[in-house]
């Protein structure tokens, strides 16, 4: 979950997060499109985690999901989100409920990335899928990031992975079956129109990985 002091910065600046999708439309289609690709076809019934604003969620017909920022639930219930206060590490929900779990960016502000997979197994039917969009740390937006970290700016207390470790951290909390995509293969401010996804990491520095919950 987020430690108080990063949803006080949320809180105070949800306007400014919120305007990041303005400023950077091809990048967020970009993100978009590549967690579309891994979304179930047909009616399925799925939650995203730590949604912010709710702007994945409303391109991507997520009709519900968690977000402890007050200020930043306010935003997602104005784009007709349900939001429920609540943290990734403790979901409100009961086990075996949902064909699929979306966490978009929301593992850079976790303080038990662990956890968080284990309770998204929880609520998981079998043969659901959690899916994945992360920053690699290797990534030259990662980079971008790392120094904008000024005081109390989103990006301070980020923490950005390696698709490799969260592989293994979802193996730990009985993932199987994964798939992973890429997408941004430029800095920020080159991309100038939607980057197609393709297989694998490396090269892009927005990672999508799907993770299924089977029986072994």
């Amino acid at each position: 979950m987020k430690t108080q002091e990063q949803i006080a910065v949320f809180d105070r600046k949800a306007e400014k997060y919120d305007e990041w999708f303005d400023r950077h439309p091809y990048a967020f289609h970009s993100e978009v499109e590549a967690i579309r690709e891994f979304l179930p076809l047909g009616e399925s019934h799925g939650i995203e985690i730590g949604l912010g604003t709710g702007r994945f969620a409303r391109e991507l017909g997520i009709k519900e999901g968690i977000e402890p920022s007050q200020a930043l639930r306010r935003i997602a219930v104005n784009r007709g989100i349900e939001v429920m206060d609540a943290v990734a590490e403790r979901l409100p929900y009961k086990a075996l409920h949902f064909d699929f779990v979306l966490m978009t960016t929301c593992i850079s502000y976790l303080t038990d990335v662990k956890k968080a997979f284990s309770e998204a197994n929880r609520v998981l039917k079998w043969n659901g899928s959690l899916i994945i969009g992360m920053i690699d740390q290797n990534g030259s937006i990662a980079k971008e990031y790392a120094e904008r970290n000024e005081n109390d700016s989103f990006y301070e207390s980020a923490k950005f992975y390696q698709p490799t470790q969260l592989l293994n951290w979802l193996r730990e909390a009985g993932f199987r079956q994964f798939e992973v995509r890429q997408t941004l293969f430029t800095p920020l401010n080159e991309v100038t129109e939607v980057q197609p996804a393709k297989l694998g990491f490396g090269d892009g520095s927005f990672v999508v990985i799907k993770a299924k919950k089977i029986n072994v």
